[in-house]
């Protein structure tokens, strides 16, 4: 038995799913990993059902009735996570933008005394890749808006690459987190924080995906920008609530 899952969620991502968890399988250290599909109609938990017996053991699938939101799937992967007792939980996009190989970094750096590891496009520099000037405008400037707001001294809030010890997880209150969207690694993150947790970022270079579709929306970076005025209001004045 590992010490640490990866949590992959997923809609209709039939074109990377089964690289991207041969390429978690192919690294030195052993993780498990669990897919949270949303009932994508491509057939991506179909495919997750056929690799299941080829990593028995190591690849587990939830599958939930419809598409509910980012926030809520990895909320699902947390709650079955520390059911099973893994001591170090991941959160990893199915689409390649997160460097597999970078598992093992955000790994040693919770055991080096890290409560939650980011892998931060920001904390030196800017590194990405295949993105519009107007895009690495959009999302670097968020980042200073929320550092601003929330007075996390984090450079790369939004990052949805990350590793959690459990204990984080098992005192953030996972059935009161509010966002479902890009707000809800914010979220995560301004709770940890509250909670003095220590948060350490480790860089890496994010690529944009080659294959399939975003899942980024107005509506989505809308939920960020207001988002992080009510979570900071809500911590101030309603306390009890984080």
């Amino acid at each position: 038995m590992t010490d640490s899952l990866v949590i992959i969620p997923t809609f209709n991502e039939i074109e990377n799913i089964e690289a991207i968890i041969k390429a978690v399988f192919g690294l030195k250290k052993d993780f498990h990993v669990l897919i949270v599909d949303d009932n994508s109609p491509d057939a991506t938990a179909q495919k997750v059902e056929e690799l299941i017996g080829t990593y028995p053991g190591r690849l587990f699938l939830e599958v939930r009735k419809e598409k509910l939101g980012l926030g809520t799937a990895y909320i699902h992967g947390f709650k079955w996570a520390i059911a099973k007792k893994y001591d170090y939980i991941f959160e990893m996009d199915a689409d390649f933008s997160h460097p597999p190989a970078d598992l093992i970094n955000l790994y040693n750096t919770c055991v080096a005394g890290a409560d939650l590891a980011i892998g931060s496009r920001y904390v030196k520099g800017i590194n990405v890749v295949n993105w519009s000037l107007y895009r690495i405008l959009l999302s670097y400037g968020a980042s200073f808006y929320v550092k601003g707001i929330t007075g996390m001294k984090v450079d790369d809030p939004t990052a949805g690459f990350v590793c959690y010890k459990r204990k984080v997880l098992e005192n953030l209150s996972l059935d009161t987190v509010r966002f479902i969207g890009y707000a809800f690694q914010i979220e995560m993150k301004f709770r940890a924080h509250l909670k003095g947790f220590k948060i350490v970022e480790v860089p890496i270079v994010f690529t944009d995906r080659v294959r399939g579709k975003s899942k980024m929306s107005s509506s989505i970076i809308g939920e960020a920008v207001f988002g992080v005025i009510k979570m900071k209001y809500i911590s101030l004045f309603q306390k009890s609530k984080f």
